[in-house]
């Protein structure tokens, strides 16, 4: 799902990031997002905290460890999404 519109960056994009172990402020950096009109910054910072909360999944300096991507459960459980749309359907 697309979070950041005004520089087209997804939740995957976001959690990749995360789950690389970089932080809100570097993400938001690295892909503008929440840099423009800002209305995504509250999904986005759900986005890395949903990753952070979830742990590290791969070692990125041990090369046997497996390596994983894990992305957030769901994004409608967070408390940035206020779509009218979600609203009526619930």
């Amino acid at each position: 799902m697309i979070v950041c519109v005004c520089r087209r960056v997804s939740d995957r994009e976001i959690a990749r990031h995360a789950h690389a172990g970089m932080s809100f402020d570097e993400i938001q950096f690295e892909l503008g997002v929440a840099t423009q009109c800002g209305r995504c910054e509250q999904c986005a910072r759900d986005v890395v905290s949903q990753c952070c909360a979830s742990g590290p999944v791969a070692a990125l300096h041990n090369e046997s460890a497996p390596k994983t991507i894990q992305l957030a459960n769901s994004i409608t459980e967070s408390k940035a999404w206020n779509s009218s749309l979600h609203s009526q359907a619930a």
